[in-house]
């Protein structure tokens, strides 16, 4: 059985590690088929299949779109995906736009309850302010010292209702799955463990998604508890969802699963990759 580890994340968005040096431990963790998925960026994509192609490393295009949808953000994942199309492009570089401007918000947000200096913190992780997100906010706190890990940071500090937190308006989901699959990718919801919806809402982006093209959801992932493989596994079957795999590793350190490390699929569902040319 291939290791296939189609969603994590490198320097190009919020990961700790260059694609060059996420290729290299994808390999050394014995990933077969690897993609990286960066936030709303496909600017890696280059270095990565340059690395994993020196490493003999399948590899799969990637990128890993934010969406609003009933308030709250999800993530689409777009599999082999044509980064050079330009509607894609020029999609993510217009949502990428109003993260500067929603960082500086949440800077002042965090002056006022004694955290001086988040903005520069924030933008010393990473690098680009096109791309700056709660995740550097994030590292930048734990450098001073106010919080031991990433998890208590968003309880106390940058989760929603908290003083770091701004909401931003990111794509539909209707941009979304036109944007990759003008691209002549596969769309894949992330993690929908993550989301806080009722069972309701549940159904009804998963019929949405279905409706306009969405192809699979995440069922084995690092964002999931082991007792939502299998509970994601039955929401693939019965919306007749392929299902993917993919650690979304963002460093060491950092992240719950290491790239490469997760368990296999459960065998009640199909692989997105099941009729893939390896």
């Amino acid at each position: 059985m291939l290791n296939f580890d189609l969603h994590c994340h490198s320097t190009v968005s919020d990961g700790t590690l260059s694609p060059t040096d996420l290729a290299a431990r994808a390999k050394r963790n014995g990933v077969d088929v690897w993609a990286m998925t960066d936030h709303d960026e496909v600017a890696g994509i280059a270095e990565a299949r340059a690395a994993a192609k020196a490493l003999d490393l399948p590899y799969v295009t990637g990128v890993e779109i934010s969406i609003t949808w009933a308030s709250q953000t999800v993530h689409i994942v777009g599999l082999q995906i044509d980064e050079t199309n330009q509607t894609l492009i020029d999609g993510l570089a217009g949502m990428r736009g109003g993260r500067e401007n929603r960082a500086r918000e949440m800077a002042a947000q965090l002056e006022t309850v004694g955290i001086h200096g988040a903005f520069e913190g924030a933008l010393k992780f990473a690098g680009n302010p096109d791309l700056i997100s709660r995740t550097h906010f994030a590292r930048y706190l734990l450098e001073l010292g106010v919080c031991k890990d990433l998890s208590e940071v968003f309880s106390k500090y940058l989760g929603e209702g908290k003083a770091g937190f701004v909401p931003h308006r990111w794509a539909t989901l209707s941009d979304a799955m036109q944007w990759i699959r003008g691209a002549g990718g596969i769309a894949v919801i992330a993690h929908p463990g993550r989301y806080k919806f009722d069972d309701t809402a549940f159904d009804a982006l998963f019929a949405e998604f279905k409706d306009l093209g969405g192809t699979a959801i995440e069922v084995t992932t690092g964002s999931h508890t082991v007792d939502q493989y299998e509970e994601y596994a039955r929401v693939a079957n019965r919306f007749g969802f392929l299902a993917s795999r993919g650690s979304d590793f963002h460093g060491p350190g950092e992240s719950r699963v290491d790239i490469g490390t997760l368990p296999p699929l459960p065998k009640s569902v199909k692989p997105v990759w099941h009729d893939w040319t390896i």
